[in-house]
Protein backbone atom coordinates (compact mmCIF):
# COMPACT_ATOMS: atom_id res chain seq x y z
CA UNK A 1 0.00 0.00 0.00
CA UNK A 2 2.86 2.49 0.42
CA UNK A 3 4.31 1.59 -3.01
CA UNK A 4 1.02 3.37 -4.05
CA UNK A 5 0.11 6.01 -1.65
CA UNK A 6 3.54 7.92 -2.58
CA UNK A 7 3.04 8.25 -6.33
CA UNK A 8 -0.70 8.98 -5.84
CA UNK A 9 0.89 11.89 -3.69
CA UNK A 10 2.94 13.04 -6.80
CA UNK A 11 -0.02 12.82 -9.03
CA UNK A 12 -2.20 15.08 -6.72
CA UNK A 13 0.29 18.00 -6.46
CA UNK A 14 0.59 17.85 -10.46
CA UNK A 15 -3.13 18.34 -10.48
CA UNK A 16 -3.42 21.05 -7.64
CA UNK A 17 -0.95 22.89 -9.79
CA UNK A 18 -2.84 22.35 -13.10
CA UNK A 19 -5.75 23.69 -10.80
CA UNK A 20 -4.34 26.82 -9.85
CA UNK A 21 -3.55 27.53 -13.03
CA UNK A 22 -6.86 26.97 -14.43
CA UNK A 23 -8.37 29.12 -11.58
CA UNK A 24 -6.41 32.01 -12.29
CA UNK A 25 -4.31 31.83 -8.88
CA UNK A 26 -1.14 31.12 -11.22
CA UNK A 27 -0.69 32.51 -14.91
CA UNK A 28 0.86 30.16 -17.55
CA UNK A 29 3.95 32.06 -17.85
CA UNK A 30 4.37 31.41 -13.72
CA UNK A 31 5.94 28.88 -14.37
CA UNK A 32 9.12 30.16 -15.31
CA UNK A 33 9.32 31.89 -11.80
CA UNK A 34 9.17 28.41 -10.27
CA UNK A 35 11.69 26.86 -13.23
CA UNK A 36 14.58 29.18 -12.00
CA UNK A 37 13.88 28.34 -8.22
CA UNK A 38 13.84 24.83 -8.89
CA UNK A 39 17.03 24.69 -10.92
CA UNK A 40 19.12 27.15 -9.19
CA UNK A 41 18.59 26.59 -5.70
CA UNK A 42 16.38 23.41 -5.24
CA UNK A 43 17.53 20.76 -7.47
CA UNK A 44 21.72 21.63 -6.70
CA UNK A 45 20.19 21.14 -2.94
CA UNK A 46 18.81 17.76 -3.63
CA UNK A 47 22.31 16.58 -5.68
CA UNK A 48 24.60 17.69 -2.97
CA UNK A 49 22.62 15.77 0.14
CA UNK A 50 22.02 12.95 -1.89
CA UNK A 51 25.99 12.68 -2.33
CA UNK A 52 26.46 13.55 1.29
CA UNK A 53 24.60 11.11 2.79
CA UNK A 54 25.08 7.85 0.96
CA UNK A 55 28.76 6.27 -0.94
CA UNK A 56 29.41 6.69 -4.11
CA UNK A 57 30.82 3.31 -5.77
CA UNK A 58 33.39 4.66 -8.68
CA UNK A 59 31.35 1.67 -11.05
CA UNK A 60 27.65 4.40 -10.91
CA UNK A 61 30.38 6.04 -13.94
CA UNK A 62 28.98 3.32 -16.13
CA UNK A 63 25.31 4.83 -14.65
CA UNK A 64 26.68 8.26 -16.05
CA UNK A 65 27.41 6.52 -19.41
CA UNK A 66 24.48 4.72 -20.04
CA UNK A 67 22.70 8.32 -19.21
CA UNK A 68 24.61 10.11 -22.07
CA UNK A 69 24.16 7.31 -24.53
CA UNK A 70 20.46 6.94 -23.17
CA UNK A 71 20.00 10.30 -24.63
CA UNK A 72 21.74 10.51 -27.42
CA UNK A 73 21.19 7.68 -29.34
CA UNK A 74 17.03 8.54 -29.27
CA UNK A 75 17.78 11.81 -30.91
CA UNK A 76 19.98 10.23 -33.39
CA UNK A 77 17.68 7.73 -34.54
CA UNK A 78 15.02 9.73 -34.67
CA UNK A 79 16.60 12.13 -37.21
CA UNK A 80 17.59 8.93 -38.92
CA UNK A 81 13.89 7.57 -39.35
CA UNK A 82 12.00 11.07 -39.96
CA UNK A 83 13.87 11.98 -43.27
CA UNK A 84 10.43 12.43 -45.05
CA UNK A 85 8.64 14.00 -42.12
CA UNK A 86 8.12 17.65 -42.38
CA UNK A 87 11.00 19.94 -40.45
CA UNK A 88 8.25 21.56 -37.80
CA UNK A 89 7.08 18.00 -36.94
CA UNK A 90 10.61 16.43 -37.42
CA UNK A 91 12.37 19.21 -35.45
CA UNK A 92 9.86 18.41 -32.98
CA UNK A 93 10.06 14.38 -32.31
CA UNK A 94 13.98 15.17 -32.16
CA UNK A 95 13.64 18.11 -29.20
CA UNK A 96 11.05 16.23 -27.35
CA UNK A 97 11.66 12.31 -27.46
CA UNK A 98 15.13 12.38 -26.58
CA UNK A 99 16.20 13.18 -22.94
CA UNK A 100 14.42 12.77 -19.32
CA UNK A 101 13.57 14.80 -16.72
CA UNK A 102 15.64 13.76 -13.81
CA UNK A 103 16.17 16.44 -11.23
CA UNK A 104 12.84 17.81 -11.30
CA UNK A 105 10.92 14.14 -11.58
CA UNK A 106 12.37 10.95 -11.47
CA UNK A 107 14.73 12.36 -8.65
CA UNK A 108 12.49 12.92 -6.36
CA UNK A 109 10.11 9.85 -7.37
CA UNK A 110 12.81 7.54 -7.15
CA UNK A 111 13.60 9.20 -3.38
CA UNK A 112 9.83 8.21 -2.42
CA UNK A 113 9.58 4.84 -3.77
CA UNK A 114 13.26 3.57 -2.86
CA UNK A 115 15.01 5.65 -0.57
CA UNK A 116 17.64 7.96 -0.43
CA UNK A 117 20.38 5.10 -1.51
CA UNK A 118 19.44 4.37 -4.73
CA UNK A 119 19.22 8.25 -5.07
CA UNK A 120 22.60 8.48 -6.08
CA UNK A 121 22.42 6.35 -9.15
CA UNK A 122 19.72 9.06 -10.22
CA UNK A 123 22.07 11.55 -9.99
CA UNK A 124 25.00 10.05 -11.66
CA UNK A 125 22.41 9.13 -14.41
CA UNK A 126 21.69 12.72 -14.93
CA UNK A 127 25.32 13.41 -15.13
CA UNK A 128 25.34 11.98 -18.22
CA UNK A 129 21.91 12.83 -19.40
CA UNK A 130 22.83 17.01 -18.48
CA UNK A 131 25.39 16.73 -21.47
CA UNK A 132 22.75 16.44 -23.94
CA UNK A 133 19.65 18.48 -21.73
CA UNK A 134 21.88 21.63 -20.94
CA UNK A 135 23.00 22.12 -24.51
CA UNK A 136 23.24 19.13 -26.79
CA UNK A 137 20.18 18.16 -27.31
CA UNK A 138 19.31 22.01 -29.30
CA UNK A 139 23.04 22.17 -30.86
CA UNK A 140 22.38 18.55 -32.51
CA UNK A 141 18.84 19.16 -33.68
CA UNK A 142 20.21 22.80 -35.27
CA UNK A 143 22.87 21.50 -37.29
CA UNK A 144 21.55 18.32 -38.33
CA UNK A 145 18.32 19.88 -39.58
CA UNK A 146 20.10 23.12 -40.68
CA UNK A 147 18.01 25.57 -38.93
CA UNK A 148 18.70 28.70 -37.42
CA UNK A 149 17.76 29.16 -33.84
CA UNK A 150 17.78 33.06 -33.49
CA UNK A 151 14.52 32.98 -34.49
CA UNK A 152 11.52 30.28 -34.56
CA UNK A 153 10.55 29.17 -37.87
CA UNK A 154 7.99 30.23 -39.81
CA UNK A 155 4.96 28.17 -40.90
CA UNK A 156 5.88 27.86 -44.45
CA UNK A 157 9.62 26.34 -42.91
CA UNK A 158 8.42 24.28 -40.75
CA UNK A 159 5.94 22.65 -43.51
CA UNK A 160 9.02 21.90 -46.11
CA UNK A 161 8.10 18.30 -47.27
CA UNK A 162 11.61 17.51 -47.73
CA UNK A 163 12.91 18.17 -44.13
CA UNK A 164 16.78 20.48 -43.38
CA UNK A 165 16.48 23.40 -44.88
CA UNK A 166 19.70 24.50 -46.69
CA UNK A 167 22.36 26.54 -44.80
CA UNK A 168 22.55 30.28 -45.28
CA UNK A 169 25.75 30.30 -47.78
CA UNK A 170 28.94 32.22 -45.84
CA UNK A 171 31.63 32.88 -48.14
CA UNK A 172 33.72 35.05 -46.37
CA UNK A 173 36.28 32.67 -44.01
CA UNK A 174 36.63 35.35 -40.96
CA UNK A 175 32.83 35.22 -41.36
CA UNK A 176 32.99 31.76 -41.33
CA UNK A 177 35.13 31.38 -38.42
CA UNK A 178 33.59 34.16 -36.38
CA UNK A 179 30.26 32.46 -36.93
CA UNK A 180 31.13 29.18 -35.56
CA UNK A 181 32.92 31.20 -32.06
CA UNK A 182 29.97 32.36 -31.34
CA UNK A 183 27.93 29.28 -31.54
CA UNK A 184 30.64 27.33 -29.85
CA UNK A 185 30.27 30.76 -26.90
CA UNK A 186 26.46 30.10 -26.98
CA UNK A 187 26.56 26.13 -26.74
CA UNK A 188 29.04 26.63 -23.58
CA UNK A 189 27.04 29.25 -21.66
CA UNK A 190 23.92 27.07 -22.53
CA UNK A 191 26.57 25.06 -19.72
CA UNK A 192 28.12 27.11 -17.56
CA UNK A 193 25.12 28.89 -16.96
CA UNK A 194 23.01 26.21 -15.32
CA UNK A 195 23.69 25.67 -11.63
CA UNK A 196 22.08 22.06 -11.85
CA UNK A 197 25.14 21.07 -14.35
CA UNK A 198 27.65 22.85 -12.57
CA UNK A 199 26.54 20.98 -9.68
CA UNK A 200 26.96 17.73 -11.08
CA UNK A 201 30.28 18.64 -12.40
CA UNK A 202 31.61 19.60 -9.23
CA UNK A 203 30.05 16.41 -7.38
CA UNK A 204 31.90 14.08 -10.43
CA UNK A 205 35.02 16.00 -9.43
CA UNK A 206 34.40 15.54 -5.43
CA UNK A 207 33.63 11.66 -6.34
CA UNK A 208 36.76 10.64 -8.25
CA UNK A 209 38.98 12.33 -5.99
CA UNK A 210 37.95 11.18 -2.81
CA UNK A 211 36.54 14.84 -1.34
CA UNK A 212 34.27 14.40 1.54
CA UNK A 213 31.88 17.30 1.94
CA UNK A 214 31.00 18.28 4.96
CA UNK A 215 28.04 16.95 7.10
CA UNK A 216 26.95 20.45 8.21
CA UNK A 217 26.53 21.45 4.37
CA UNK A 218 23.96 18.56 4.24
CA UNK A 219 21.93 19.85 7.27
CA UNK A 220 21.81 23.80 5.75
CA UNK A 221 20.52 22.26 2.22
CA UNK A 222 18.23 19.70 3.87
CA UNK A 223 15.15 21.72 3.88
CA UNK A 224 15.77 23.21 0.41
CA UNK A 225 16.15 19.49 -0.84
CA UNK A 226 12.66 18.45 0.83
CA UNK A 227 10.80 21.20 -1.16
CA UNK A 228 12.36 20.08 -4.61
CA UNK A 229 9.57 16.93 -4.92
CA UNK A 230 6.54 19.55 -4.26
CA UNK A 231 8.06 22.19 -6.11
CA UNK A 232 9.13 19.98 -9.91
CA UNK A 233 5.81 18.22 -9.09
CA UNK A 234 3.75 21.26 -8.96
CA UNK A 235 5.94 22.91 -11.86
CA UNK A 236 4.69 20.11 -13.78
CA UNK A 237 0.66 20.76 -13.28
CA UNK A 238 1.14 24.44 -14.30
CA UNK A 239 2.82 23.38 -17.53
CA UNK A 240 -0.70 20.93 -18.15
CA UNK A 241 -2.84 22.03 -21.01
CA UNK A 242 -5.35 19.74 -23.17
CA UNK A 243 -4.93 19.12 -26.67
CA UNK A 244 -6.16 21.75 -28.93
CA UNK A 245 -7.17 18.77 -31.67
CA UNK A 246 -5.19 16.60 -34.13
CA UNK A 247 -3.26 18.51 -34.66
CA UNK A 248 -1.93 18.68 -31.03
CA UNK A 249 -2.49 14.62 -30.58
CA UNK A 250 -1.18 13.12 -33.37
CA UNK A 251 2.35 14.80 -32.45
CA UNK A 252 2.05 14.39 -29.13
CA UNK A 253 0.79 10.43 -29.66
CA UNK A 254 4.29 10.30 -31.85
CA UNK A 255 6.48 11.66 -29.56
CA UNK A 256 5.18 9.41 -26.32
CA UNK A 257 5.37 6.03 -28.75
CA UNK A 258 9.08 7.32 -29.41
CA UNK A 259 10.01 7.59 -25.68
CA UNK A 260 8.10 4.58 -24.85
CA UNK A 261 10.00 2.20 -27.24
CA UNK A 262 13.24 3.38 -26.11
CA UNK A 263 12.14 3.33 -22.42
CA UNK A 264 11.69 -0.41 -22.80
CA UNK A 265 14.64 -0.92 -24.66
CA UNK A 266 17.01 0.77 -22.28
CA UNK A 267 15.51 -0.75 -19.34
CA UNK A 268 16.12 -4.03 -20.20
CA UNK A 269 20.00 -2.65 -21.30
CA UNK A 270 19.98 -1.30 -17.90
CA UNK A 271 19.26 -4.73 -15.84
CA UNK A 272 21.63 -7.05 -17.95
CA UNK A 273 24.50 -4.96 -18.66
CA UNK A 274 24.94 -2.49 -15.95
CA UNK A 275 27.58 -4.07 -13.98
CA UNK A 276 25.95 -2.34 -9.80
CA UNK A 277 24.05 -3.78 -7.47
CA UNK A 278 20.07 -4.93 -8.46
CA UNK A 279 18.75 -1.99 -6.37
CA UNK A 280 20.47 0.36 -8.67
CA UNK A 281 19.56 -1.03 -12.10
CA UNK A 282 15.81 -1.09 -10.27
CA UNK A 283 16.49 2.86 -10.13
CA UNK A 284 17.98 3.14 -13.70
CA UNK A 285 15.24 1.51 -14.96
CA UNK A 286 12.86 3.91 -13.37
CA UNK A 287 14.70 7.25 -15.08
CA UNK A 288 13.79 5.42 -18.41
CA UNK A 289 10.63 6.13 -17.83
CA UNK A 290 11.35 9.81 -16.83
CA UNK A 291 9.34 12.46 -18.99
CA UNK A 292 10.42 15.03 -21.33
CA UNK A 293 12.79 17.40 -19.70
CA UNK A 294 12.07 21.09 -18.82
CA UNK A 295 14.59 22.30 -21.29
CA UNK A 296 13.22 20.69 -24.24
CA UNK A 297 10.28 23.04 -23.21
CA UNK A 298 12.67 25.95 -24.06
CA UNK A 299 13.99 24.63 -26.95
CA UNK A 300 11.01 23.97 -28.57
CA UNK A 301 9.98 27.20 -27.95
CA UNK A 302 13.67 28.57 -29.64
CA UNK A 303 13.41 26.84 -32.41
CA UNK A 304 9.25 26.68 -32.99
CA UNK A 305 7.80 29.11 -31.00
CA UNK A 306 5.74 26.26 -29.50
CA UNK A 307 6.45 26.04 -26.00
CA UNK A 308 2.53 25.34 -24.95
CA UNK A 309 2.91 21.71 -26.79
CA UNK A 310 6.24 20.98 -25.77
CA UNK A 311 5.02 21.54 -21.86
CA UNK A 312 1.86 19.36 -22.79
CA UNK A 313 4.01 16.76 -23.80
CA UNK A 314 6.25 17.00 -20.66
CA UNK A 315 3.19 16.98 -18.25
CA UNK A 316 1.18 13.63 -20.03
CA UNK A 317 4.54 11.60 -20.11
CA UNK A 318 5.02 12.57 -16.87
CA UNK A 319 1.70 11.19 -15.63
CA UNK A 320 2.46 8.07 -17.65
CA UNK A 321 5.76 7.58 -16.28
CA UNK A 322 4.67 8.04 -12.84
CA UNK A 323 2.51 5.27 -13.39
CA UNK A 324 5.03 3.39 -15.11
CA UNK A 325 7.28 3.60 -12.26
CA UNK A 326 4.88 2.67 -9.71
CA UNK A 327 4.23 -0.66 -11.49
CA UNK A 328 8.01 -1.22 -11.81
CA UNK A 329 8.12 -1.03 -8.03
CA UNK A 330 5.62 -3.27 -7.34
CA UNK A 331 7.00 -5.70 -10.32
CA UNK A 332 10.38 -5.84 -9.76
CA UNK A 333 12.10 -7.50 -6.76
CA UNK A 334 15.41 -6.46 -5.45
Amino acid sequence: MEKIIEPVVFLCIILLGYAFKRIGWVKSDDYKVMQKIVFNLLLPAAVVVSFINNEHDLRLLWVALFGFCASVIPILTIYLFTGKTPLGNRAFYMLNGSGFNIGCFALPVVQALMGPGPAVAVVMFDIGNSVMMSAGMNAVTTQLLRIDDTSPLTPEEQSRPLGPRPPRKVLDKDARRLQRRANFRRIARNFYSSAAFMTYMLMLVFMISGFAIPHWVGTVLQPFSNANAFCSMFMVGMLMDVPHGMKDVKPLATVIAWRWAFAFIFSVAAWFILPVDPEIRKAVIFVCFAPVGVFSTLFTDRVLGNARLAGLCLASTGTLGLVAMTVANLVIPV
